[in-house]
């Protein structure tokens, strides 16, 4: 390949680049994350592969540069539970299973979990454990957060991902709407009796 062609393919490869960080820029992390994670899916790139031109640097080049959507593997999942604060073990087991989908150290990675999981990793978060930890994940599934995939084993499904992303913690003004109510119907009560006397 000639210099010419070097710089006219580097040029095209900039370009994209610049197409590409323009289409992310609205975007928060985990949004810019699961794009990400779709195309190179999608094109069977590897993360891992190195780029086979290194692109030139210059005052104008733009270097992107890698995104963290969620803590890094340092993070334990007692900082995940610390920071998300689920308040049941639904929750929780949805928590696990996306520290150990996205966020745990390579060698513990794991698209399904099973009960022996959640015992284990319930644990190192210090989280109460339930009565039946054989049924913690059959229930969260019925609450919609897991797809069984069979032999005791689940999967978190986008409710569940959802959940932990966007979902948790759960702001005070979600927690208490039914607390509300009462107040406003006592408040209305005091208001029909003074209009009486």
């Amino acid at each position: 390949m000639s210099a010419g062609q070097r710089r006219g393919r580097a040029d095209l490869e900039l370009d994209a680049i610049r197409v590409i960080l323009s289409a992310l820029e609205p975007l928060d992390g985990d949004s810019i994350q699961r794009v990400l994670d779709y195309v190179f899916g999608r094109l069977s790139i590897s993360r891992t592969t190195p780029s086979p031109l290194p692109l030139p640097v210059g005052p104008s080049t733009v270097i992107p540069t890698k995104e963290t959507s969620h803590p890094g593997p340092q993070s334990s999942i007692r900082d995940l539970k610390e920071e998300k604060q689920p308040a049941a073990s639904n929750q929780m087991a949805a928590l696990v299973a996306y520290y150990l989908s996205e966020i745990a150290p390579e060698n513990e990675r794991k698209g399904e979990i099973n009960a022996s999981d959640l015992e284990r990793y319930f644990k190192q978060a210090r989280f109460k454990l339930p009565k039946a930890i054989s049924q913690a994940l059959p229930n969260a599934a019925a609450a919609g957060y897991f797809d069984s995939t069979g032999n005791g084993l689940y999967r978190l499904n986008p409710v569940g991902y959802n959940l932990v992303v966007h979902g948790l913690p759960r702001i005070d003004g979600n927690k208490n709407p039914s607390s509300k109510r009462p107040k406003k119907k006592s408040r209305v009560k005091s208001e029909n009796k003074s209009s009486r006397t």
